[in-house]
Formats: structure tokens, sequence, C-alpha cells
């Protein structure tokens, strides 16, 4: 039921050597930036999840005496210094807050990159509570069957994604407001990520909507694994956010998605989830769905859109 399509194996293989779907990697030196600061956090221990480096991107006009608005980031290794990730491409995070750093409609930022567990990260990127809609004969068959180019499976152990919220929100957060002179309401903290860690920002938006206020998923990876052939995982995450859809009245959420490599998987999928979005009241004031033509499933074509996702979430007003 689960056999990988090898058109799709042998996608993820050329992936997996020349994009962002982030394989293992050791802490690097403190990210060199060309706008603002990074400050790496290395002394957060966790109850939740494996201990990881966690980088504060702060503007270079940062005070004290200001208040500024919070995103967090997953993949916290891609976002900032091509020179220190495994594939030698980033975000360019820094370089397009530049960008927006004139724009008085936006509000100020402090941006928070959450490293991933490398060879676990597809165990901590995966909605955890979707599982619950599916038979867990068939989710022991996809997690022993699915297999990374390298010969070991995709899935390190058990799924742990509410370990990872729980870290961000019972741990992370609280350690961030405290240390620095955030907006610690929902309404000016923002979640944001790409492939699998877009998943997990509609999962934690969902999960945590007195904590999160906004998402932005680029090119969310519905299907869960790398495989669409009677797949049930698409359709126990779409039920999910059917049913767990934070109030469109306060929140506002952002997807997006490519037309090459990997990104070819998801455009039925992301109609399935408009028309969610759409009964549940979301409109073109809080959510944008939007197809990039060309676009490919790396952190360049991310990086080369990721003004507008900023704009989306950092805009002032509800």
């Amino acid at each position: 039921m689960v056999a990988m399509a090898s058109k799709i194996y042998l996608l993820f293989i050329v992936l997996a050597i020349s994009s962002g779907c982030h394989t293992a990697q050791k802490s690097v030196g403190v990210p060199t930036v060309s706008y603002g600061k990074v400050i790496r956090i290395s002394e957060l221990t966790s109850a939740y999840v494996d201990p990881r480096p966690v980088d504060v991107w702060l503007p270079p006009d940062f005070n004290e005496k200001n208040r500024y608005a919070v995103i967090y980031m997953y993949d916290g290794q891609m976002l900032f210094d091509s020179t220190t990730t495994w594939n030698h491409q980033e975000w360019k995070v820094d370089e397009a807050l530049q960008k927006l750093s004139g724009d008085t409609t936006l509000e100020k930022v402090i941006i928070v990159g959450i490293w991933n567990a490398g060879k676990k990260r597809h165990s901590e990127y995966f909605p955890q509570k979707p599982l619950q809609l599916i038979p867990k004969n068939i989710w022991d068959s996809i997690t022993h069957n699915t297999i990374r180019p390298h010969g070991y499976e995709l899935f390190d152990g058990p799924v742990y994604s509410d370990s990872l919220l729980m870290f961000i929100v019972r741990e992370l957060k609280p350690y961030i407001d405290k240390r620095y002179p955030t907006l610690p309401d929902a309404a000016s903290t923002y979640i944001m990520g790409s492939s699998m860690g877009g998943l997990m920002s509609m999962y934690a938006i969902c999960e945590y909507p007195g904590v999160f206020s906004r998402a932005a998923c680029l090119s969310t990876h519905w299907p869960g694994i790398f495989n669409t052939d009677n797949n049930p995982v698409p359709g126990a995450f779409l039920s999910y956010l059917g049913s767990n859809l934070p109030d469109h009245t306060t929140h506002s959420i952002y997807f997006d998605y490519g037309t090459e490599t990997l990104d070819t998987m998801y455009a039925r999928y992301q109609v399935l989830a408009d028309t969610i979005m759409s009964k549940g009241g979301y409109h073109a004031g809080n959510w944008k769905t939007l197809k990039f033509e060309g676009d490919d499933h790396s952190e360049g074509a991310w990086a080369r859109r990721l003004e507008i996702p900023l704009r989306f979430l950092l805009r002032k007003g509800s």
C-alpha cells in the first residue's frame, strides 16, 4: 500500500542532495549576517526535546526601549548563512528584512530560529494529533516502509511533534519574552516554516491559537511522506485542519507552493485546504494561498519569495 513510487523516490534523492530537506547537521558557529545580528542561545535546556541551538536575530537598530513582534521559525540552521548549511543554501532572512526595513506599515520584529533535530526531523515535524485518524496497522506500515535515500527509515522513532510544540510554547517563548523586549501576546507572535516546517506552522496555530495569531506555511508538505499513492496522511491532515481551524476573526494564515520538484505534489491538496479555509470564514484580509510558477522545493526558492509572507505576518492591524 505504501510502496514508494520510483519517480517520487528518485525525486527525493535529488532533493536530499540539492535542496533543504534537512539532513542531520552538527552545530556550527553563529551565523554571519549582512544586516542586524544573531545571538546564539546555548544555555536553554528542555524537558521535552533534545538540546539544540536557537538563533535570535535582532535588527541593527534594536533598542530595549522598543517592543518587538516575534516570528518563530523552523529549521533555524537554514535561515541566515549559506556557508554553514549542508546544501550551501539559505532563506536569506536578514536580507529580506533589510529590504522591508523602511516600510512603516510593518511591525518591528525579532526572529527566533529553532534548529531541527537532524535525523529525527521527520519524527518531530510530523503533526501528531492527525495520526489518531490513521489506523495503527496502516501507520506502522508507513513508518517501516518509507526509506530515506541513504537506506534508513524516514521516521527515526515515534512522532513527537507535540513535545516540540511544548518546548516552543512552555520553555522557549517564556525565555525569549523574559530576555528581550517582545510584545508577548498572541497578536504579535507568529510562526513560519517550509515543507514539514510548513505543516508544523499550520499545526502550531491550530494547537495553540492563544499563543500564535499568524502562521506562514511555505511549500506545505501535505503528503507527509514521499508517496501520494493510496496515502491516508493528507486526508488526516486536512481533516484535522477542518476540525481545528482557529477563529478567522483573530487569526491569519498564509500558504504557498511552487510547481517544480517536490512541490509538484502539493497543488491538489492545497485546493482542498483552501476549501476548508473558505468554509471557515477566512478571506483575502486574513488568508493567502499563492502559487509560484517555476519555483522548486529549496531554500533558494523560499528566499526569492520570502518578502511576501514576511509582509503578510508583519502587517500592522488585523
